[in-house]
């Protein structure tokens, strides 16, 4: 029984002025997780004539063998090699490059960056300005105004063993005020401005002026305001027109999308809040069987007691619940666990029926809000047809499609949606990828679940692990509207998640070949921690099934190494016209501003590797390939 007919159901009770819940039979199921798939490992590639890579042979043990001892070759990348990190850049890209990190590093500039740019313009005139722009920040970070030209920087990266990640990073440049009107016009429903307090909202889902501007304390993702339907099908046409250029580039390609551009917001809100208020509810049942303090997937209900349990509030007739959890598979466990739990909400055929939840006290269901009107309705069923396009040129393209992450009040809605499209088109190959962002409290409860459900419904997991871009925001947010704050509480403790969700991830791969993840970092020590587990567990980088991903004009001594070396890595490659990129540039320089600030290797090693050039006569270098 689908939760659309489970919560009409609930509607005809209410009529008949019955409280009570009435779920059929087959509603409830227990899914055991199937066996893992064991597939022969590929060969693992002999890495010759590369002065990064030491290949030095290594007795492991795999579980794939037979126990069976396996010779393999133990893959070091050299990341001080400048010569091989820089050899697709020019002696003019390289001053480029130090140039404009060095400039990053003056606190002025970067703060009054937009000011500046827009000074320029004036005082050089366009043609003198772009021209300005292509030689310094905007030729570092962006690849081309088009399609067309952006394909010789793009064949000559994948020369070099890097592919792309296509972003058209073109955005309104709003003002603080209309990107704030835009946000509380699409994230408020006509029934809440009639009604301010009615329903049963939390203050962490609800819109708020004050952080209306979703770009305040946002330095490295694009940002997305709703205007009207016909702007978002405008954005989903450049979306397909980026995923027909990276199909066009390369055989192997990514295209990146956000959910908040092909929709209105306010269904992202209240969807998010449904999913954890059910969330909580399991939880809160969980914590009456003493199960509190286990990680989510070990959570598993035990059915006789959950059955007291909701007899007890009230939830529906002792009968009725005996009814509910009949079925085949869940009389043979006797458990139900939070995937079982998640798999009630699993029809949007009618959206604003899927905005009911559960209260903790009374254990019955109640409106989230009061209905939507009929254009509302309409709306969100374009939003969620305009990604079904999206997955389906992504696949007719052979191009993998990365969701990104947003704001912690939008993703679990976008995490959803995002897994719909997995359990879909990650069928027969990876093709829709899930972005988690580890300086969340609960990014290894997220990913485990998820590769879990891969597991017993055997799709491909695809995902991108992050370490998150709204921080500064999300904390800010939290603490003055009042709710916990999401965020890990320091660097070190979001270090630690990243590597324990990775881990988590390398070892689904090393043991059911389904599983594929993008390390996406400029962080090199996580990049070397996920090269030594690689060669752990044996895993080969012609396997195709671990990705590196970097931006570009940033860390090209981690990129291009391990590209030379045969991994499979990737550069978020930013496109559009220079005066429409402006913004995308401001928050480059901010980010470079920490980063550069932080650390003196990137410059260190473009320094010396220019030195090198000169010292030796290389003075007109020319890349080859």
């Amino acid at each position: 029984m689908s939760y659309t007919k489970f919560v009409a159901s609930l509607a005809r009770a209410k009529s008949g002025n019955i409280n009570k819940i009435r779920i059929s039979p087959s509603r409830c199921r227990s899914t055991v997780a199937s066996p893992k798939s064991q597939e022969e490992k590929e060969p693992q590639r002999q890495l010759e004539g590369c002065a990064v890579v030491d290949a030095a042979p290594v007795e492991l043990i795999s579980q794939t063998k037979n126990a069976k001892d396996v010779r393999l070759n133990r893959i070091h990348i050299d990341f001080d090699n400048t010569e091989e990190a820089y050899k697709s850049k020019n002696n003019i890209e390289l001053l480029r490059s130090l140039l404009v990190f060095n400039l990053c590093r003056i606190d002025i500039l970067v703060e009054k960056n937009k000011g500046l740019m827009e000074l320029s313009k004036k005082l050089l005139g366009q043609r003198l300005f772009e021209k300005l722009m292509k030689m310094t920040f905007y030729g570092q970070f962006v690849a081309g105004e088009d399609h067309n030209a952006i394909k010789p920087l793009i064949h000559k990266n994948q020369a070099f063993g890097v592919g792309a990640v296509l972003d058209y990073s073109v955005e309104e440049d709003l003002t603080q005020e209309e990107a704030e009107k835009k946000e509380m016009d699409s994230c408020v429903s006509e029934a809440e401005k009639e009604s301010p307090g009615a329903g049963h909202r939390e203050k962490k889902y609800k819109a708020h002026r004050q952080f209306g501007d979703r770009r305040g304390g946002v330095i490295s993702a694009r940002t997305y305001f709703y205007a009207d339907e016909a702007k978002c099908d405008n954005q989903m046409e450049t979306f397909i027109n980026c995923i027909k250029a990276s199909g066009g580039a390369s055989n192997d390609g990514f295209s990146a999308i956000k959910m908040t551009a092909l929709g209105r917001p306010q269904f992202l809100l209240q969807f998010s809040e449904v999913l954890v208020k059910w969330r909580k509810f399991f939880n809160f049942l969980a914590a009456q069987q003493g199960k509190s303090d286990m990680t989510a997937l070990e959570k598993r209900l035990e059915l006789e007691q959950l059955k007291e349990s909701l007899t007890q509030m009230g939830v529906a007739a002792r009968d009725d619940i005996e009814n509910w959890f009949t079925g085949e598979k869940l009389g043979l466990s006797g458990t139900i666990d939070l995937l079982d739990w998640n798999s009630l909400i699993n029809d949007t055929t009618k959206m604003s029926n899927l905005l009911m939840v559960p209260n903790l006290e009374t254990g019955q269901l109640e409106s989230l809000s009061n209905k939507f009107t009929a254009e509302e309705e309409s709306q969100m069923k374009r939003m969620l047809q305009r990604v079904d396009i999206l997955a389906k040129h992504a696949l007719e393209n052979g191009v993998r499609l990365m969701v990104d992450a947003e704001q912690t009040y939008f993703q679990p809605a976008i995490s959803r949606l995002t897994l719909e499209m997995q359990r879909k088109f990650n069928r027969e190959k990876p093709v829709i990828f899930n972005t988690y962002q580890c300086y969340l409290k609960e990014a290894y409860d997220n990913v485990t679940l998820d590769v879990e459900l891969s597991r017993r419904e055997g799709w491909y997991f695809g995902a991108k692990l992050v370490r998150g871009a709204y921080m500064y925001q999300e904390r800010a947010r939290a603490q003055e509207i009042g709710y916990e704050d999401p965020i890990n509480p320091d660097y070190e403790a979001t270090n630690r998640m990243y590597h324990k969700c990775l881990e988590y991830v390398l070892e689904e791969i090393e043991h059911n070949r389904k599983a594929n993840v993008m390390v996406a970092t400029h962080n090199e020590d996580t990049v070397k921690f996920t090269l030594e587990k690689m060669n752990e567990m044996g895993l080969s980088p012609t396997e195709n099934k671990v990705y590196f991903g970097q931006l570009l004009g940033m860390c090209d001594q981690i990129s291009f190494p391990l590209g030379q070396a045969g991994f499979p890595v990737y550069k978020y490659v930013p496109y559009g016209p220079v005066n429409e990129v402006i913004p995308y540039l401001s928050r480059r320089a901010q980010e470079n501003r920490g980063f550069m600030k932080g650390s003196q290797r990137e410059r260190s090693l473009l320094w010396n590797e220019l030195r090198r050039r000169l010292l030796g006569g290389q003075i007109f270098y020319k890349p080859v390939y």
